[in-house]
């Protein structure tokens, strides 16, 4: 089956339906219901509970409680380099921006203007530079840290579309990443502007960041910026950044000559948080 035909159902679902009612069963305080749909989760996804900071699964209240749960101290050591992976998941693509367009799966690609909200004085810093784009599964950690020190600037909420963004959907739906709901966050680092976007997908409940908490709640489907350069909001490597409430796709943008990629990255490779990234160049 192609690409295009498996994705089509996706076209057809109620995906804000499904995601609103997603949202409210993982808010849900439910007792016994609650620890049994979670102890359901960690069996079919093969969650690794011994990393968790609190590994007792009745104890969570909620799905949401459970599904943003802390690592426990040491898990992920921070690698000394300039640039650190900042999720756990599985790189998608990365690589070089070819002037504005950003390589999205074999036959498809998209502009930064597009990611950006329509943005072309952002969307210019990144012309040429470096993207890298990594997809967090159901069972990893959804906490969202920051790649570099980074001093943060400004976010965006994007209304968008909630296809999902599994490997597949990236090869059969154009666009995916510009046109899914998303927020996009610029920071200021060391060696100038960079973005993480986090970007929404099918029963992703909210995202929410550490500065602002729940981004999405309204959904009113009108763009919202939010100005920060003046707050002096600051924030280091390894630092967390913000949350999927169910899991997405973390996308970033760094300027051109900024960093060089780890060479022992590769398109679907599993990654972990704190990961050498790379290096500054």
């Amino acid at each position: 089956m192609s690409n295009r035909l498996s994705v089509l159902p996706q076209y057809l679902l109620p995906k804000k339906a499904l995601t609103i009612f997603a949202g409210h069963v993982a808010g849900a305080k439910a007792g016994r219901v609650t620890t049994g749909l979670i102890r359901w989760f960690v069996g079919k996804y093969k969650v690794n509970m011994a990393e968790a900071a609190n590994p007792d699964i009745a104890s969570y209240a909620s799905f949401n409680e459970f599904f943003t749960r802390a690592l426990r101290s040491g898990a992920r050591p921070l690698a000394s380099d300039p640039y650190i992976c900042p999720v756990d998941g599985a790189i998608s693509q990365f690589g070089a921006i070819n002037k504005d367009q950003i390589f999205q799966a074999k036959g498809h690609s998209y502009s930064t203007t597009a990611l950006l909200a329509g943005d072309h004085a952002l969307a210019a810093q990144f012309e040429n530079g470096s993207f890298a784009t990594v997809y967090l599964s159901p069972r990893d950690y959804h906490r969202i840290h920051m790649p570099c020190d980074g001093r943060l600037m400004q976010m965006i909420y994007v209304p968008g579309a909630l296809f999902s963004v599994n490997p597949t959907t990236a090869r059969g739906v154009p666009n995916l990443f510009a046109r899914n709901e998303r927020v996009v966050c610029v920071f200021e680092g060391a060696a100038g502007p960079f973005v993480l976007v986090l970007v929404g997908a099918t029963i992703v409940g909210s995202m929410q960041t550490a500065w602002h908490g729940v981004v999405n709640a309204a959904r009113s489907g009108a763009i919202r910026v939010w100005q920060y350069d003046r707050q002096h909001l600051s924030l280091k490597k390894g630092e967390e950044m913000g949350r999927f409430l169910l899991g997405s796709t973390v996308v970033m943008l760094f300027p051109k000559n900024t960093l060089s990629f780890n060479p022992e990255w590769a398109a679907a490779r599993p990654v972990q948080l704190g990961q050498t990234m790379g290096t500054a160049v």
